[in-house]
């Protein structure tokens, strides 16, 4: 017993002093201060203990306010501020989307490090600019933060769809009401993104958009990628309070059903006889492999929402990549959202042509 105390005691030790020892010394900054920014962001930027230096809004009052309640921070309205100093080498960028590529554009030409959120532009030639502006004055990281690339299902998910065949897979992502933007760029372009992350470039087969009275919209989709056809229904006409984002996806190994970013099971395929299905012949309880989720009773990081969205790794990636302890790549640069934006703009192109059916909600 008593060596087993210490073998428990010797691996926790090892773990606390490797969590002490990482430790980053490359000041930033952050432009924006909104709900995501402060329920999100902040946070992860707070606990990985990257040293701060200032925060830029639009409010003077606001920005008293952040040197106020952050010591060490300083609040301003000026991001010509934190633009021209020089010790200042990477830079979040988490405004209001419409500003993200003027902002991205300035961030860019000063030679640091840039994180923008998404969408980090609004089309797909603003697209191209910021990518030659990243080319020309680079070689800066740029991470753009589509969180569920970074998130640890998708990581294990990764990894097995590698060693297996995919048929198809289905899509649902339904929240409420989005009247302050272009749904499609700043909301369906999370869903898009994954499946173009996960499975490449996709073409549109079918799209049908319904505009519901009462504000809602649905866009129901057929995406063809290489070998593998996706079913998705993006919509607007639901609620925020109960909003879904459920990913089935079919393989020749099985099903794997992802429920938020939460919860990723897989139930293995029933095996048959001449095509009769064994699972109706004999009653069998069909087996529900659990592969990731968060641990509600333990309170740890790793339990953290900030950890299973993908919070915490992406700015964590940054800040490797900005302090040269990971190699600066495309990986998670403009350069890997490139087939996102030319399936919006297929996608715009082909609702564009037809007219929109209108029903009751």
């Amino acid at each position: 017993m008593g060596y087993l105390d210490k073998l428990v005691g010797r691996y926790k030790h090892l773990r606390s002093m490797r969590e002490l020892d990482k430790v980053y010394a490359c000041e930033y900054a952050l432009v924006g201060f909104g709900s995501h920014c402060t329920a999100n962001l902040l946070p992860a930027i707070q606990y990985l203990q990257l040293p701060l230096k200032y925060v830029c809004c639009t409010s003077e009052r606001k920005a008293a306010l952040i040197s106020r309640k952050y010591g060490g921070i300083k609040g301003t309205t000026s991001l010509q501020d934190l633009l021209n100093d020089k010790s200042i080498a990477g830079v979040f960028v988490a405004t209001r989307p419409q500003f993200h590529f003027q902002i991205a554009s300035e961030v860019i030409k000063t030679g640091k490090a840039l994180f923008i959120e998404k969408p980090p532009c609004e089309t797909e030639n603003e697209l191209n600019a910021l990518t030659d502006s990243a080319k020309l004055y680079g070689p800066a990281a740029v991470v753009v933060g589509f969180q569920r690339r970074f998130a640890p299902a998708t990581q294990i998910l990764l990894k097995r769809l590698k060693s297996e065949y995919t048929h198809h897979y289905h899509y649902r992502y339904l929240t409420g009401h989005y009247p302050e933007g272009d749904a499609l760029l700043e909301l369906f372009i999370h869903p898009l993104d994954y499946v173009t992350f996960l499975f490449g470039q996709a073409k549109v087969k079918s799209a049908e958009t319904i505009a519901c009275k009462g504000g809602g919209q649905t866009l129901f989709l057929i995406l063809e990628h290489r070998g593998v056809t996706g079913m998705l229904e993006l919509s607007t006409a639901y609620s925020w309070q109960h909003a879904q984002e459920r990913l089935s996806i079919n393989t020749n190994k099985g099903h794997y059903v992802l429920d938020r970013m939460e919860q990723l099971n897989f139930i293995p395929c029933s095996s048959s006889v001449f095509g009769v299905p064994m699972e109706k012949v004999f009653r069998r309880n069909t087996p529900v492999v659990s592969l990731y989720g968060r641990n509600g009773f333990v309170p740890t990081i790793s339990n953290n929402q900030l950890v299973s969205q993908g919070f915490l790794s992406e700015i964590e990636t940054f800040a490797d990549s900005v302090e040269g302890r990971s190699e600066a790549n495309n990986a998670f640069g403009l350069e890997s959202i490139r087939l996102v934006y030319a399936l919006m703009a297929e996608i715009r192109a082909y609702t564009g042509k037809e007219r929109k059916r209108f029903t009751f909600i």
